[in-house]
């Protein structure tokens, strides 16, 4: 299938979850990443999940991260050219939502994207060779193209994976992991 179709499923999917299956479906992708040796790295770039459109619930991941004393990243997007910067979470970090209900920092100490060791990324769907679909803008393909090579691409789904996606762009970057609540994809 393409992306666009994909999209569309995915949402509708995701639509009809309950908030309790959200929470329960991430508290067991949280468990899940818990198994995978990724956690002797310094910085951790985290989305923080737009609860209007029952995307994974990363307060799970965030607690996980606090509790082993890394360096959580967190970022603003800007919807003029597609980008995002990344600030440092702290206690002092403001939260506030956006026109388009994403959670963001108001400010704080910057994060260069080649600092960032594993990047948790959210998705709609993704197929077997590490491919996603996201919201169609852009922005983690942005990012991720100025992350080092090394770091780590980690998508977290409550649907399995698909077969492959049909529109695939040479500017797509793969994950290299994919944690959904009953199976972690190695890519």
């Amino acid at each position: 299938m393409t992306k666009s179709e994909l999209r569309n499923i995915y949402k509708s999917k995701r639509k009809a979850l309950s908030q309790a299956t959200v929470d329960d479906l991430s508290l067991k992708i949280a468990n899940r990443l818990l198994q995978l040796n990724i956690w002797d790295a310094s910085f951790y770039h985290v989305f923080l999940s737009i609860t209007e459109q029952n995307e994974v619930n990363s307060d799970y991941l965030l607690n996980i991260l606090s509790g082993k004393d890394k360096n959580i990243a967190i970022s603003k997007s800007d919807f003029g050219d597609f980008s995002m910067t990344h600030y440092l979470l702290t206690d002092n970090t403001t939260i506030k939502k956006n026109k388009y209900n994403i959670p963001e920092p108001l400010d704080g100490i910057e994060v260069p994207a080649e600092k960032i060791d594993v990047v948790f990324v959210p998705l709609l769907a993704f197929d077997k060779q590490g491919h996603r679909v996201g919201y169609g803008k852009g922005f983690y393909d942005k990012f991720l193209a100025t992350c080092k090579p090394e770091a780590l691409k980690i998508g977290l789904s409550f649907f399995e994976a698909e077969e492959d996606i049909k529109d695939v762009f040479e500017s797509d970057i793969r994950l290299d992991y994919c944690a959904t609540p009953d199976k972690t994809y190695k890519f």
